[in-house]
Formats: structure tokens, sequence, C-alpha cells
């Protein structure tokens, strides 16, 4: 019996699913090993081991795709500040690990999908309409019942984290530029390439003596970082963004688990509410704008724009 075409999309909806949820459990898993880490080595150390892992990971997949080692770009400029963006990011997220707890980082980390909408009006001429800011600003109200700021609830390096959210927002965008001239097995080298050369140019500074044990965890830190990246391709050669975005949230329930029988550390109530908030209004943002490309492809080829322009 041959397959229908809508069992067939639905298995490899499910598979893609699957594949980006596998990809976000090994994420949480390497969060928590860097904030072991991070008691007793410095970032940089922990990023650099990371960044030769997947640095070796690229030069097998381009093995594999029988692409050049060093792909050309059309923007070699924007490729490498979208890559020090992304060092950035890195460093500042498993800098606030060491004080923050693990789930408390991941909810807070949930604003980037914010930070990205309300940029995209300055930097690439996007239009958000009320309802989307609206979601935005409740968002961000969210992170403030997270933080608490004023009351010593949340450890500071909790703004860390929210300036962590941004900067990764900006490589979003950067991203989303360099992806109308570059394939995306270019951007991906240029990405941990930036990141091994700059680690590599501030460990020797910053190297530490490690035992076994230490070099084992961060080696397998490493190796999940490889398999996480692909674990992504695979996902998003399988399911549309619009359709797997939502999933990311799921991020927060891994690192409660995770956080919890790792470190013994649960959210409080607030901290709970304010996550809730938080992914409510990331899901509104992904929703408006799933509507959004729905109603530009349902648009005559001379429209102008759309009734519900304003309030999208």
């Amino acid at each position: 019996m041959i397959p229908s075409p809508a069992s067939t999309d639905g298995a490899r909806t499910l598979s893609g699913i699957l594949f980006l949820l596998a990809a976000l459990f090994i994420f949480t898993v390497m969060d928590a090993i860097a904030k072991y880490l991070t008691a007793d080595y410095p970032v940089i150390f922990i990023m650099w081991v990371r960044y030769a892992f997947q640095f070796a990971f690229v030069v097998a997949l381009s093995l594999r795709a029988r692409a050049r080692l060093a792909p050309r770009t059309a923007r070699p400029g924007l490729q490498i500040g979208r890559a020090v963006l992304n060092v950035g990011s890195t460093f500042l997220f498993i800098f606030a690990l060491r004080f923050v707890a693990l789930a408390d980082a991941v909810a807070l980390s949930m604003v980037g999908p914010l930070f990205l909408t309300a940029l995209s009006v300055p930097l690439l001429g996007e239009k958000v309409g009320i309802r989307r800011w609206t979601a935005v600003v409740i968002g961000f109200v969210g992170a403030l019942i997270i933080l608490r700021p004023g009351l010593g609830v949340v450890h500071w390096a909790g703004m860390i984290l929210i300036l962590s959210s941004l900067v990764y927002a900006l490589y979003q965008i950067a991203t989303r530029v360099i992806s109308r001239s570059d394939p995306p097995l270019t951007t991906l080298f240029y990405t941990t390439a930036v990141g091994l050369a700059i680690s590599s140019a501030i460990v020797p500074f910053e190297w530490r003596a490690a035992p076994i044990e230490v070099w084992l965890l961060l080696v397998v830190q490493g190796g999940l970082g490889a398999l996480a990246h692909l674990a992504v391709i695979t996902a998003f050669t399988r399911v549309p963004v619009s359709t797997i975005a939502p999933f990311n949230y799921a991020s927060v329930v891994m690192a409660t688990i995770v956080g919890y029988a790792v470190f013994g550390t649960f959210p409080d109530r607030w901290t709970i509410l304010g996550t809730l908030v938080v992914i409510a209004s990331g899901l509104y943002v992904i929703y408006r704008e799933t509507v959004r490309r729905r109603e530009r492809g349902r648009q005559p080829a001379a429209s102008t724009g759309s009734p519900s322009s304003a309030t999208d």
C-alpha cells in the first residue's frame, strides 16, 4: 500500500518536531554542564571547546556535502559581524548561568522573540501593528515579574540574560538579512569559524589546568553541541519555521526539570507566572506573524496593503 501524500507530510512534520525537541533537550543539558563548570572555570575556556567541536562538525558536514571548506560569501562584513554577535550572546548567557537558576535563565531568554519583533521595525523596515506591540509590552512585563527589580529576588545577572537576548535578536536579524545572499552552510561555517578564532585568541589568557573528569564534561558538551546543530538543521529541512517555532518554548519545561534534577532548584510562583506571560506573548506574536504571512500570500500582486496592517 502506497502512503498518501497527507500521511507522508504528517509523518515528516512529526519527525521534524521530534528532532527540534531533541535538539532543545540537548541544548538544555549543555547549559546545565556549562552552569556546573562556570563555578570553577572561565566562560571563554568552556566556549573554546564548544566552538572547536562545532567547527569540526561543520568541516565534516562540508565534506559530506562536497562543499568548499571556506565557502565564499557575498557579504563578508555582515557574516563576521553576525558571528561576533553570536559569540557575545553566548558569552553573556553562559556567564549569567553561574549566578541564575537554569530555569530562570531559559525563561528570561524567551524575551528574544519579543526583541526580534521590536527591532525588525527600525532594522528591517517591517510593519508591526498595535496587536503585536501590545504583546511585546506584555511580554516585557512578564520579564519584570521574573526579575522583580529592587526586591533582590533574582540575581543582578538576570539583566545580563536580558542583554544576551537583545544581542541574540540582533544576531537573528543579521541572519535574516544574510540568508538572502548566502546559503545556510556558508553562514554556519562563518558562525563557527569566527567563534573559534575569537575564543582561541583569548583562551590562552584564561587557560586552566583541569582534571580528566572536567575534560570529559567539556568534550561531552562539545559533542552534544554538534549533535544538537545537526538535529536543528534536520528539523528545519522538514518543517516550516512558522509551524515549528512555538515548540521552542518547550525548553522552559526542560530547563525546569533538568535544573531541579541536577541543582535542586525550582522556580517560585512569581517566576512561573512571569514565564507564562512571556511565553503567551511570544506565542501570540508568532500567531500574528503567521496570519500576516497568509494575508500577504492571498493579496493580488497589485495590492499595496491590507486592512489589518495597522492592527497586526
